[in-house]
């Protein structure tokens, strides 16, 4: 079996909800970054990609009819370069990048460049269709921006409560404290200011064409837990008890835009793109659960990744966890029982932002880069995907195999 390899990554800075990246469409997003990824390869002739897969959670707006295709296109890759998409909702770019690396494990491709796109702020209202013309009634247009629209009366009634409000009865599972949640925001988001401070991001992001915009907007340094405790909450009332409200704006992650990609390949795409290897695909996971409990899956799915890998949590010297929200991923992180130091060290989406087909390839990118920067043999990304599902890619440093 072929190994897979990543080569690089590169975002956008994600911009916040109606805010410097609002005016750029998502087709534009993921075609500068499919652009920036070829210009970044040196001995790349693009007709040598063997296909572009690209993941996206809404496709209801101007990324649909295969944003994937569309970017390539705009690109101006060759028309004979093939692209699809895929939708694991906040899951998708990492879903496209296990995809692919199957593609190159099987030898059916060298080359993959992956990635994802969201624009939430351009994200459309829809109308459902009527099943006869002129109803006599009123009809309600539905966001597609986030969660559950247009719902199936089928489904449980506890299937598909807000994000906010599972992550509400996730917390009380497992007992995770508004101060606790707090903690770990304040830490996101200096963690985040001090990487971009540092150069840490420098080359994982490229300057969007048409916006002004030079780091994530979202990031607010100089959060502190006393702050963040002054915050209301959003989905409870806040209270004493198990039924108090604890989950916030500050806490959770925000709504964004974003797009990223990363180039994907076998040994033999080293000399194709001119580039090194940073590090190889170790291992793959996907789990379900519960949808209230989404927030939770990520816990088996990197279970998972790490035993295909071969190795267990002691080895693991780095972790790219998406922090949907503070409250899930720190039940994740009780549930593995490891060193929260190790755990996204260059800030994670409470700060940095969450544009949902964009972050799966983000967390990829940087704990590759994470690794080349501290040495360490081992890391993890994980990501927790709305209806109850979970994700998870293991890396091998590829300068301490």
């Amino acid at each position: 079996m072929n190994q897979a390899y990543i080569y690089d990554a590169v975002r956008t800075p994600f911009g916040r909800f109606g805010g410097a990246l609002a005016s750029v469409r998502p087709d534009d997003l993921a075609a500068q970054v499919v652009r920036a990824s070829v210009q970044r390869a040196p001995g790349l002739d693009p007709e040598r990609v063997d296909e572009v897969i690209f993941g996206n959670a809404n496709g209801a707006g101007e990324e649909n009819r295969n944003v994937a295709r569309m970017a390539t296109l705009l690109a101006e890759l060759p028309v004979s370069v093939p692209g699809t998409t895929v939708n694991r909702l906040c899951g998708s770019s990492l879903d496209a990048a296990i995809i692919a690396s199957r593609q190159i494990n099987t030898g059916e491709a060298d080359l993959m460049l992956v990635g994802g796109v969201e624009s939430m702020s351009r994200a459309p209202w829809v109308l459902p269709k009527t099943e006869k013309p002129y109803p006599a009634g009123d009809q309600t247009l539905a966001s597609t921006t986030l969660g559950w629209r247009l719902v199936n009366p089928k489904m449980p009634a506890e299937w598909t409560v807000s994000l906010g409000e599972a992550t509400e009865q996730l917390r009380e599972r497992h007992g995770i404290t508004r101060e606790r949640q707090d903690e770990f925001a304040a830490r996101s988001h200096e963690l985040a200011a001090k990487a971009w401070d540092e150069g840490r991001y420098a080359e994982l992001t490229i300057a969007v064409e048409g916006a002004a915009l030079d780091r994530d907007e979202s990031i607010r340094a100089g959060s502190t837990v006393e702050k963040l405790a002054t915050l209301k909450t959003v989905f409870r009332p806040v209270g004493e008890g198990p039924s108090g409200g604890t989950v916030t704006a500050g806490n959770a992650s925000p709504l964004n835009d974003g797009a990223s990609a990363a180039w994907l390949g076998s040994e033999a795409a080293e000399q194709v793109l001119g580039l090194a290897p940073l590090a190889r695909i170790a291992g793959r996971g996907a789990a379900a659960n519960e949808p209230q409990f989404f927030g939770y899956a990520p816990v088996e799915a990197a279970n998972q990744a790490l035993k295909r890998a071969g190795i267990g949590w002691g080895d693991v010297g780095a972790v790219e966890l998406n922090e949907a929200f503070a409250a899930q991923s720190l039940a994740c992180l009780d549930a593995w029982d490891i060193d929260p130091e190790i755990v996204n060290a260059w800030g994670g989406a409470v700060a940095i932002g969450h544009p949902l087909g964009a972050s799966g390839t983000r967390i990829l990118g940087t704990l590759a880069r994470r690794l080349q920067a501290t040495g360490e043999r081992w890391g993890v990304a994980a990501i927790c995907i709305g209806v109850g599902q979970g994700l998870a890619v293991v890396l091998e440093n590829t300068r301490t195999r």
